[in-house]
């Protein structure tokens, strides 16, 4: 396998048609609500992520041709005084599942992150998506708590 992993620029337009491509994919996917995504998501994306210098994204290739993504929004911890790091999309192609993609692409978003000064990486996962979850659990990830009496954190939305 000679997949290459790499920050993307939201400027290429090559790079830009993977990106909204690989999340589409995703976005399609069962795990990614079974929806593709919007046709204003897919023409404004790559644009509305170059607006933003906290956003930066990590995409994978085998040869020319796309195989993973994961998309980073850059936070603040209050606690820690430092940005974090919120991994919000990790995408790989079922073509490539259990090939160690995301671990590469994972030890790009680490380096990255810390380029920036992050104190940790976050994510979210659905609990049903168990060899997502063990991929995270591989690259360190555990579930968030401050005082095990408390419990472990729950993600919570609410759509505006």
């Amino acid at each position: 396998m000679s997949v290459r992993t790499f920050v993307a620029d939201y400027g290429d337009a090559a790079q830009a048609a993977a990106l909204v491509g690989l999340l589409d994919a995703y976005a399609r996917d069962p795990a990614g609500g079974g929806t593709p995504l919007d046709a204003s998501v897919r023409e404004g994306l790559p644009a509305a992520l170059a607006a933003r210098p906290q956003a930066f994204s990590v995409l994978a290739f085998d040869g020319e041709a796309p195989v993973g993504l994961i998309n980073c929004i850059e936070g603040f911890s209050t606690f820690a005084c430092k940005p974090l790091v919120n991994v919000h999309d990790v995408v790989v192609l079922p073509s490539h599942r259990g090939q160690r993609v995301a671990q590469q692409m994972f030890a790009l978003v680490e380096e990255e992150a810390r380029k920036r000064g992050a104190c940790k990486l976050t994510l979210e996962v659905l609990s049903g998506n168990a060899p997502a979850l063990r991929s995270y659990e591989r690259e360190g990830f555990v579930g968030y708590q401050l005082d095990p009496a408390f419990g472990q954190a729950i993600f919570l939305q609410k759509k505006l």
